[in-house]
């Protein structure tokens, strides 16, 4: 996976040799005008750019209403996945590269995809949709499967396997990346925008959430602080976060919510320690559970994770710290007025990457170089003025 640019030895050969091996199936293209019944959606990647497709999945299903739409994605995506109504069904891959797992031998991927081929040969799909832009792998799985459309971004290492490349700007945001690339390839009359995210919770869920606030929080507004993130990198500390927790309860007499998964335990205690009183603590709620939660809260603050895109996706006003991703392609999807993003002052900023090894990680201080001030002074903007302490 990388930027997208000209290809190097390595890359090319693996192409050649893909190639190769699936010639009869690239072959293969749909016949003009055939009815598409049954349509693959694959979208390897985690929550957050999960949620920032789901205005392209929308107009897909509001596009072709009686298609079979199967959303492929990742076993960390599957109950995210259940939450979103425009999918019929979804199935999961354990895709290299996404699982945030070492592969001791480099054939593993081409095994994992020979699998993967022939469990989606028995669907017979009728077209494949390719979400992420340098997902090379996604394209070849489409074409080792005998789809025989397959719609993607018109990039080196894809469009080999692709038969309707569409051209990426990376530019984009990605929510806007994702909404032209299906009205390319299956809608280029419709006049649609992307409209909001879409994350809905059942009712079951809301009750659940509406118990545990009714036990746990004391008084409004609600605020919900996700400290957690997938990439360390990405981290801002218990320190400055408990900064932040004292002057929303202090300055605005705010329940503060602190959430967080089973991994995020630590963190989130850490930061309640240094809070100067019981701060209420949500770690490793089902995740339509932490949505409603979240649903109910007049604000989350929290770094750049998929959580953050799940409280914007049920219409929670957010503020964000952002370091080395890019916060126009990859920021809170709505409305502008109701979040902030928190950038850190830095030149190298943002670099794109979070693979940082344990060690290297203070050399790269993005987020952690964020004042406390700058996150109170967002929140000052979005929280009504009635909420603070005269």
């Amino acid at each position: 996976m990388g930027a997208p640019g000209r290809l190097g030895i390595k890359q090319r050969l693996r192409g050649a040799g893909l190639g190769l091996a699936l010639t009869s199936r690239l072959q293969k293209i749909a016949p003009p005008g055939k009815p598409l019944d049954r349509i693959l959606v694959l979208r390897p990647d985690h929550l957050g750019d999960l949620l920032l497709s789901t205005p392209a999945l929308r107009l897909l299903r509001t596009t072709v209403p009686d298609a079979q739409i199967t959303l492929l994605t990742g076993p960390w995506n599957a109950e995210a996945a259940h939450h979103i109504t425009s999918v019929d069904e979804v199935v999961t891959v354990d895709f290299p590269w996404f699982d945030r797992r070492p592969h001791a031998l480099p054939w593993n991927p081409y095994l994992v995809m020979r699998q993967a081929a022939a469990a989606l040969r028995g669907h017979q799909f009728d077209a494949a949709i390719i979400l992420r832009h340098d997902f090379w792998y996604g394209a070849a799985l489409a074409a080792a499967a005998g789809i025989p459309l397959r719609a993607g971004y018109d990039l080196p290492e894809s469009s080999p396997f692709l038969t309707v490349p569409v051209p990426f700007q990376g530019e984009r945001h990605e929510a806007t990346q994702a909404f032209e690339l299906v009205r390319a390839a299956f809608a280029p009359s419709s006049g649609a925008s992307p409209g909001h995210a879409e994350f809905d919770t059942t009712p079951q869920e809301q009750a659940e959430a509406g118990r545990w606030l009714s036990e746990n929080a004391a008084s409004e507004p609600i605020v919900a602080v996700h400290p957690g993130a997938g990439a360390a990198v990405k981290l801002w500390g218990a320190e400055p976060f408990g900064e932040v927790v004292r002057a929303l309860r202090d300055q605005y007499r705010a329940t503060v919510v602190l959430t967080g998964g089973n991994t995020e335990r630590p963190l989130v205690e850490q930061i309640a320690s240094q809070a100067g009183g019981p701060v209420p603590m949500l770690v490793d709620a089902p995740l339509g559970v932490l949505a409603a939660v979240l649903e109910r809260s007049a604000l989350a603050v929290g770094v750049d994770s998929g959580i953050m895109h799940v409280a914007a996706a049920v219409g929670t006003p957010t503020v964000r710290l952002f370091g080395p991703v890019s916060a126009g392609r990859f920021g809170p999807w709505g409305d502008p007025e109701r979040h902030r993003m928190v950038r850190a002052e830095l030149p190298c900023v943002p670099c794109g990457r979070l693979d940082f090894p344990e060690h290297e990680l203070r050399f790269h201080p993005c987020v952690r170089s964020i004042r406390a001030g700058q996150v109170l002074e967002a929140i000052s903007s979005l929280l009504p003025a009635t909420a603070r302490v005269q």
